[in-house]
């Protein structure tokens, strides 16, 4: 799922040039605070901001210096084939330099971006420099079929060496002319797998075969994968030459076809029966025992035909196991652009309390990748800049339900959606009613089948306690619960029982949804039935607004806390009798020991 890049502008000397660069980009601009006028959003701290983008695999074009960009991610530097463009761009649009990702779309980038301002592409990549070819890096339509000798051949072209291009697609390789001529490397070009690859041997695959596939419910993956292992090699067709996988929308959740596309690192591509049917007078054994189950004449034979277009033709008609079919088709020219939908996904995201510094990098990561975000507005803003362009589907308080159908109804039309909550997803917010309706049968007022169908994942946040405490020191330095007093949903009687419960039990306690404008009673209910079994010098902390400019910590006395001072805003940490204030320099922090004392008292004793 291609993320698009964003352009940032530092300074008004560089606006009109950041402008332009998003043009020819279809991209976002987003600006420095104060120092640029005009945005798509804006960002407080260049270096912070730059960061977060690239932590999240966004693609970065800084109208800047480059050493802004290098200071702001050399800290992220790990793996190269992992990292995102970032490419940098004088302020006056003359000079285009890749710094990072060169081989991962930053060069070809640079030569669009100076190819539209009249600029000069600082390529420093030595096979693009002295080849105008990266050998890792082929053109959509083409798969090196032995990455693993690239460097080693590249460095043999660069060394003096010359090559031959040959294979039954050698003609249509065209990108490969330009190298230079001779003896020292060989490369073939052509689906079929050959068996002398080496450094001075490289095969380049066109991608225009697709695979498609139909099983049982819950086959076994290792059976699907033989099968279509046996039909590529009867075929004489290496896996780099395929497309896609493809299969009918009913199987989207299917663990076999799943497993198969991901170890084969292929998009699965998704049809409808319907559209699956019209391909039956192109199918070689259509059935009606399998129209009668899933509504098409063939699966495997028809999603490969789909996907490969109307002047495909079935190089591998149909093969069969006990369990699972499968089916190649080949087109007249590279697949680049695919056929079907994709799978939907749904990513529960917790954002933490708010600020970018407390946000993960898997949870930006999403957002970033996500066609839609879904949430209370408040929340979505909170993303700030990286929220800019995207579409967004705002729910209020107390939408929670209709935000959840929402979201998992949009994924199952194959669209990317990133569900935002605050703190962590899973702690009283979005994740458990997901699953809820997951659960649901369409009699008990469920989602859809194609909801049902989509992928799913949780990505953990910073929880509103975690953050409370942090600022603490360690208040949750031993047992802990949580408990929401709100009685929305939950029964009043059975707070008050686990209220009682967790006093007995002499935990450190978190209260969520503390207080609203018309549920004012339970704070005080439970600071009564607390005050029965600790110290009303027990430690109290509340914190407002974690992590936004407004954040307000102060601390208080349990048989002194007041309702008045606590709004939904707050979250309140309540020791336990053995919770403590240690009065610092800094002003005093909040802990719980765990048992060290005796130890360290012993020692001093002994």
């Amino acid at each position: 799922m291609a993320v698009k890049p964003v352009v940032l502008a530092l300074s008004r000397s560089g606006q009109a040039t950041a402008h332009r660069v998003a043009e020819v980009l279809d991209a976002q601009v987003y600006g420095r605070e104060g120092r640029v006028d005009k945005a798509d959003g804006f960002f407080p701290n260049a270096l912070d901001h730059a960061r977060d983008l690239f932590a999240a695999g966004v693609p970065i074009v800084g109208v800047c210096a480059s050493g802004i960009l290098i200071r702001a991610v050399a800290p992220l530097l790990a793996d190269k084939t992992a990292e995102p463009p970032v490419l940098s761009v004088s302020d006056d649009g003359s000079v285009v330099v890749p710094l990072l990702g060169g081989h991962r779309g930053a060069n070809r980038l640079a030569a669009e971006i100076a190819e539209a301002l009249g600029a000069v592409a600082a390529v420093t990549t030595a096979g693009d420099v002295a080849l105008g070819v990266a050998l890792d890096a082929p053109p959509a339509g083409w798969s090196l079929v032995n990455p693993q000798h690239a460097k080693d051949a590249m460095a043999l072209l660069l060394s003096g060496a010359g090559a031959t291009v040959e294979g039954p697609d050698a003609r249509d390789a065209t990108w490969l002319q330009g190298l230079p001529t001779g003896d020292g490397l060989r490369i073939s070009c052509g689906p079929a797998r050959l068996a002398d690859l080496g450094p001075d041997h490289l095969q380049f695959a066109p991608t225009r075969f697709a695979l498609g596939v139909g099983c049982a419910r819950d086959c076994p993956p290792d059976e699907v994968a033989a099968l279509v292992d046996e039909a590529m090699t009867e075929a004489g067709i290496c896996s780099e030459a395929l497309s896609s996988v493809n299969t009918v929308a009913l199987k989207a959740d299917e663990p076999a076809v799943i497993d198969l596309a991901e170890k084969a690192g292929l998009p699965l591509r998704l049809f409808s029966a319907r559209e699956l049917e019209a391909e039956t007078p192109r199918l070689a054994h259509p059935s009606e025992v399998v129209f009668a189950e899933v509504g098409t004449h063939g699966v495997s034979e028809a999603a490969a035909l789909a996907q490969a277009g109307d002047a495909a033709t079935l190089c591998v008609p149909k093969q069969k196991s006990a369990h699972a079919t499968c089916a190649i088709a080949e087109a007249t020219a590279p697949l680049t652009e695919l056929r079907g939908r994709r799978r939907g996904r749904l990513s529960v995201v917790g954002i933490g309390p708010g600020q970018a510094a407390w946000r993960t990098p898997e949870v930006s990561k999403l957002v970033a990748e996500a066609d839609e975000l879904v949430g209370y507005g408040l929340y979505i803003d909170l993303l700030g800049p990286l929220a800019v362009g995207k579409e967004r589907s705002d729910f209020p308080l107390g939408g929670e339900e209709d935000r959840c159908r929402y979201a998992l109804e949009q994924a199952g039309t194959g669209k990317n959606v990133a569900l935002v909550c605050s703190g962590d997803a899973g702690i009283y917010a979005m994740g458990a009613l997901v699953f809820e309706l997951l659960d649901r049968g369409p009699d008990q007022m469920g989602v859809s089948d194609a909801a049902r169908r989509v992928e799913i994942i949780c990505s953990p946040g910073v929880s509103a306690l975690q953050g409370a405490a942090a600022r603490a020191g360690a208040p949750l330095g031993h047992d802990f619960c949580a408990i929401s007093l709100s009685d929305l949903l939950t029964p009043r009687e059975d707070i008050l029982k686990r209220l009682r419960a967790a006093a007995e039990g002499d935990f450190v306690i978190a209260f969520y949804n503390p207080v609203s404008m018309r549920r004012r009673t339970l704070l005080a209910e439970a600071r009564d039935i607390l005050l029965k079994h600790r110290p009303g010098a027990t430690p109290v902390m509340l914190a407002t607004s974690l992590g936004r400019p407004e954040e307000h910590v102060r601390y208080r006395r349990l048989d002194e806390l007041e309702v008045d001072e606590v709004d939904m805003l707050t979250v309140v940490l309540i020791g336990s009798s053995h919770s403590r204030l240690a009065q610092l320099g800094e002003g005093p922090r909040m802990y719980t020991p765990r048992g060290y004392a005796r130890k360290i008292d012993g020692d001093l004793v002994g």
